[in-house]
């Protein structure tokens, strides 16, 4: 399978099982709401975020944050198209990385199109300590990182042994 669509392939999954996974959120959960899953450690929530990871810019005051995240994941969009092109066909890692990260970028960008604000419903907790919220995309985001890691890794150990 070429790069092209391994990277479309994962951008794909994501996108729906993201936006999917929101549509249940928005229509069984209220919003501001949720129910436990495990007490005491993870609840479903139907919250949003105007803002950035954890929340940042986004306070109602804010109204320039929606055109801006929408720029800012355009240009994301374009960067990882450049570096899919110049990316070699076997580094797998790179390639569903950076399909992962385009997944769950287009996931996040479709919410605040539509929305304004980005849908999140998984809540992790110990006590009064609460991971903010997250959502099927941000996990993408984050796996994708760590995929593009595990290939710098392994790129790096084959150039040191060559």
């Amino acid at each position: 399978m070429d790069r092209y669509r391994l990277a479309s392939l994962w951008a794909a999954l994501v996108v729906i099982l993201d936006q999917a996974t929101k549509l249940w959120v928005a229509a069984t959960i209220d919003l501001w709401t949720g129910f436990p899953v495990i007490p005491g450690f993870f609840n479903l929530v139907h919250v949003t975020n105007r803002g950035a990871a954890w929340g940042f810019l986004a306070s109602e005051s804010i109204d320039w944050q929606r055109p801006l995240f929408i720029a800012v994941t355009l240009v994301a969009l374009g960067l990882i198209g450049y570096m899919l092109r110049t990316t070699p066909a076997s580094d797998r890692w790179m390639i569903t990385g950076l399909g992962l990260i385009a997944g769950g970028a287009v996931g996040n960008l479709i919410d605040r199109i539509r929305l304004g604000a980005v849908i999140d419903f998984l809540d992790f907790y110990h006590g009064s300590f609460h991971w903010p919220a997250f959502n099927v995309a941000d996990c993408a985001l984050t796996i994708g990182a760590c995929c593009i890691i595990v290939s710098m890794f392994f790129n790096r150990r084959s150039a040191d042994s060559a």
